[in-house]
């Protein structure tokens, strides 16, 4: 196939849109690849919708591979169904209703249509099952950005594994983390498995492929001895031992006028702030105010809180603060305090400086089991400086972008929606449910994000647009576009996938062009050409040229 660019809508740019941040984002809108109609809301333009459709066909391949059936449902769904799951109420979810009043949702994910089709099934023969669809996803993102990385609207692969027990879930999460590994391999870009969060979509287990890049949302935390990563949501890194004074019998009351930062605390009392308590007061979803403890040189981790509390929370209000400590903020602390308190592991041992719930009082010496009791879990943000868990060694920090997640859901859908199966002695059970995520759109800007240049877009041959870029430099001489064509033509039997710049524009502006768009192969004919016969080729992922005779070119690049 020979694609000329005389006839294609590919609208090049040659300076960054001024509102974007990240590489892709400004790389993708030059190359002529997206446009942004609103904000979150974009097209992809032919060039773009090529390398697109490429991600998906690969994602298709491997996931027939591992038995799962493609199927469509639609993006509009029932609001009954949401509400039977409870999320119907989630922030980011599009609800609207039809004109007779009717309530319906733009589905951001679809476990509760699939799992409305599959209580159709009734037996233990008919499982395990996996189902999947590529389909458009609606999500009132309050602040879109980076282009195809945070969105409105975007299409996603999800897949749903159904399973009769735990054992069955396991192996169809595994065959999915092994799918999902060879995608990213064909698809030439880098992600990291890592444990994450699980999040709205519920379950007991989820993995999180983040892919290292200039720009994106996540944060992976690997070891620099490479035996752990995670997300940063649920990393666990191992903070510095705190500088502690002398021990105290009992917590000691000491008056701090005006003191209401864990900075002014300890340069006013001259101590190391990793030994003071940061209090953290938040109301969960039934309405306890809970006080949240952190070390005084930590950042709560709003991820593991809420994980830690089973549910969804905010901060409390001034008003709340004060109704159940008789204090202003600043000044509160698990002494005294009757409520449920979660406190960091971090604390666990030691003595620390805490609010006294007296407004410019605080309390030293405060340690637990003695002077409160408190439930313990890992809800502090790991930080730079931090050690592994396993080895101790240091922990680094990079920006990433998610790209795929799989869950274990369990019965977290399929218990409300009622989908059972009557086991082999006639027993119903509730069936065990996975579900697996993967965003094309995402896999492609990870691929601008991994594999650029300061002139534009190197595309792994497997997405590109195209597999070789022919340029005819004619520009008076109509003889060199014919020859050309002969070259494009010659390339395209034996399958390849050929753009031909036939367009009458300088040579600087084609080579421009050419490498903003990033075909992985690029072949010019000229005057010379006429002369000895011979094309330049160019490797776009290393620069790399060479003058090769024109009848051999197509055996050059077979070799290559």
């Amino acid at each position: 196939m020979v694609r000329r660019q005389t006839e294609l809508f590919l609208p090049t740019l040659r300076d960054d849109p001024a509102d974007a941040d990240a590489t892709s984002h400004k790389l993708l809108v030059r190359a002529g690849m997206i446009r942004q109609v609103s904000a979150g809301l974009w097209s992809y333009l032919p060039a773009g919708w090529r390398v697109h459709e490429k991600v998906v066909q690969i994602i298709r391949e491997e996931m027939d591979a591992i038995g799962g059936q493609e199927m469509s449902m639609p993006v509009i769904a029932p609001a009954e169904l949401w509400e039977k799951t409870g999320r119907y109420s989630v922030p980011e979810l599009f609800r609207f209703s039809d004109r007779a009043g009717r309530p319906f949702v733009l589905s951001m994910t679809h476990e509760e249509t699939v799992t409305f089709h599959f209580s159709e099934l009734g037996s233990y023969r008919d499982l395990p099952k996996t189902l999947y669809h590529f389909q458009t996803k609606g999500r009132d993102e309050p602040r879109p950005r980076g282009g195809l990385l945070r969105v409105r609207e975007f299409v996603m692969k999800d897949a749903y594994s159904f399973d009769r027990d735990e054992a069955g879930l396991d192996v169809s999460f595994q065959k999915h983390a092994g799918a999902y590994e060879r995608i990213f391999e064909r698809c030439g870009i880098e992600a990291v498995a890592v444990q994450a969060e699980s999040g709205m979509m519920g379950g007991s287990e989820s993995i999180d492929y983040l892919a290292p890049s200039g720009s994106g949302e996540n944060t992976l935390v690997t070891c620099e001895n490479g035996d752990y990563a995670a997300d940063l949501e649920v990393a666990r890194g191992v903070p510095r031992a705190p500088t502690f004074p002398a021990s105290l019998e009992s917590p000691v009351e000491v008056a701090t006028p005006g003191v209401t930062t864990i900075d002014a605390l300890a340069e006013f009392l001259g101590i190391d702030p990793a030994a003071t308590s940061k209090a953290m007061p938040v109301m969960a979803d039934d309405g306890r105010l809970i006080l949240g403890l952190i070390r005084g040189d930590d950042r709560l981790e709003e991820a593991k809180l809420a994980a830690a509390l089973g549910g969804a929370f905010r901060p409390a209000t001034e008003d709340e603060i004060r109704a159940a400590f008789g204090a202003d903020p600043g000044s509160l602390g698990p002494v005294g305090f009757k409520g449920e308190i979660v406190a960091d592991e971090a604390l666990r041992s030691g003595q620390f400086v805490v609010g006294a719930n007296r407004t410019g009082w605080h309390l030293q010496g405060v340690e637990h089991g003695r002077d409160f009791s408190a439930r313990f879990a890992d809800i502090r943000q790991s930080i730079d400086g931090d050690g592994c868990p396993n080895c101790g060694g240091r922990l680094t920090f990079q920006t990433a972008i998610e790209v795929g997640h799989i869950f274990k859901l369990g019965k977290r859908y399929s218990e409300p929606l009622k989908a059972t199966f009557l086991d082999d002695d006639g027993v119903e059970q509730t069936v065990l449910m996975g579900c697996y995520g993967i965003g094309p759109g995402r896999i492609m800007a990870t691929a601008v994000e991994q594999r650029h240049d300061e002139h534009g877009i190197s595309w792994p041959r497997s997405i590109a647009p195209y597999d070789a870029h022919v340029l005819s430099l004619h520009g008076t001489a109509p003889e060199v576009l014919v020859a050309a064509v002969e070259v494009a033509e010659l390339l395209a039997s034996t399958g390849l996938e050929v753009l031909l710049d036939d367009r009458a524009q300088r040579p600087g502006e084609k080579f421009a062009d050419a490498d903003l768009l990033g075909v992985p192969i690029r072949v010019t004919v000229g005057k010379k050409t006429l002369d000895d016969g011979a094309v330049d080729v160019r490797i776009r992922a290393t620069g790399a040229d060479d003058r090769v005779p024109r009848e051999t070119v197509l055996t050059w690049i077979e070799e290559l």
